[in-house]
């Protein structure tokens, strides 16, 4: 989008130059140092207490899926007999590993180590499974209970056991030794970008909002692939001086803001500005969603293995649908929102399912409307361009007549 159009952060640049180090720095620039890849619902700050590196295959998937590059590397990966049916960023990750000519950055590095927490997904288990056959790779897996109800502590005491367990695999595999006050500080410093973050979120509540659905998926990166780093909380304490010098000077991230929308589910990488520029051309914006708050949750520092036990065995996905919905209910309060649209996710079932209860319930208590739409995050096949457009133009003729 041109410059009238949609707003470009002054930190894009420093964003850009991050995310390059972090790639190059796990790929050229380990100085001896263990490499992990690791599921974004793992607790990285003790893999970075310990020293060892952590790179994310679902962030790299998103990467492929933004430059549309994840369908070759989908089709690779189901050349291979893997189904087309996974999760798209699976089906990225293996088929990179199996061609890497033909994937950005020639793929990840290969790994020391493994560390898989089905706290996201179950896929991801059996996908990390698979990346450990293929490198012969050891595999450290946490388990974290699906939470029904509200935090129990039992759970939180049976995962803090498995992060103990976790520490000594990673000490048996790389020779690397915690050191608790390290830990201490690494968690410091995730708390304190974690917490820059959720207040840049918060931002939005102004009017006009300051961001839109794009820029808080781009910039959400740090806060998943560098948590606990002293880079990551310098670049939201420059993102948030941004922000909030968009709110003082009344400045919104799309022309003439008419509507304030929801967006539930992980973006549509291979569509992202193109896709909302179709609700910008209403005076949409996506003040709110559901997806980068999940990395908006701060870890108890006093006692730092029962604190990361309780703020990644209680994330977003692996909470029941009532509790999405009062999530939901809030954050339409909240940000003062018209309506909500769900990506009916085609890799992403435990986002995606359950969508439609949830649609009916918050109607019900909001009286807002919602859209949900059928795509998939990283595989353009699943795109009807002209099917989406026409069911943005319903909705929106929908919240006008409102």
């Amino acid at each position: 989008m041109g410059e009238k159009r949609y707003k470009r952060l002054k930190t894009a640049g420093e964003l850009q130059r991050l995310m390059q180090w972090h790639y190059l720095t796990a790929r050229f620039g380990r100085l001896g140092r263990p490499l992990a890849w690791v599921t974004s619902g793992a607790p990285v700050e003790i893999l970075r207490a310990m020293d060892v590196l952590a790179v994310y295959p679902e962030n790299y998937g998103a990467l492929c899926g933004a430059r549309r590059q994840a369908v070759a590397l989908c089709e690779t990966a189901e050349g291979q007999g893997y189904s087309a049916d996974l999760c798209s960023y699976a089906r990225t990750s293996l088929g990179s590993m199996v061609d890497s000519r033909r994937a950005p950055m020639h793929g990840l590095p290969k790994p020391d180590l493994l560390i898989c927490c089905n706290n996201i997904c179950g896929t991801v288990v059996k996908w990390y499974e698979a990346v450990a056959r293929y490198f012969g790779t050891p595999l450290f897996i946490v388990d974290a209970p699906f939470m029904y109800d509200d935090r129990q502590q039992h759970i939180q005491t049976y995962v803090a056991q498995q992060l103990e367990d976790l520490i000594r695999f990673v000490e048996r595999t790389t020779g690397h030794h915690l050191r608790h006050d390290r830990l201490e500080q690494t968690c410091h410093l995730s708390n304190q970008a974690i917490g820059l973050w959720a207040e840049i979120r918060a931002l939005c509540r102004s009017r006009p909002s300051p961001l839109n659905a794009p820029d808080l998926f781009v910039n959400m990166a740090p806060i998943v692939v560098l948590r606990g780093s002293r880079a990551a909380l310098r670049f939201y304490q420059q993102l948030k001086e941004e922000v909030e010098a968009r709110v003082r000077q009344g400045v919104g991230a799309i022309p003439e803001e008419k509507y304030r929308l929801l967006w539930d589910n992980i973006a549509i990488w291979h569509h992202l500005y193109r896709f909302y520029r179709y609700f910008v051309d209403y005076g949409a914006c996506f003040v709110v969603d559901t997806y980068t708050g999940g990395w908006a949750q701060q870890v108890p520092v006093a006692e730092p293995l029962e604190g990361l036990a309780s703020a990644y065995a209680t994330i977003f996905l692996n909470r029941s649908l009532e509790h999405r919905t009062e999530m939901m209910a809030r954050l339409i309060s909240d940000y003062d929102v018209h309506g909500f649209v769900m990506h009916n996710n085609r890799s992403c079932k435990p986002y995606s399912l359950g969508q439609y209860a949830v649609k009916r319930a918050l109607t019900e208590h909001s009286g807002v409307p919602g859209l949900i739409l059928e795509s998939d995050m990283c595989d353009a096949r699943s795109f009807a361009a002209e099917a989406v457009r026409t069911r943005i133009q319903a909705f929106m003729e929908t919240l006008a007549a409102a």
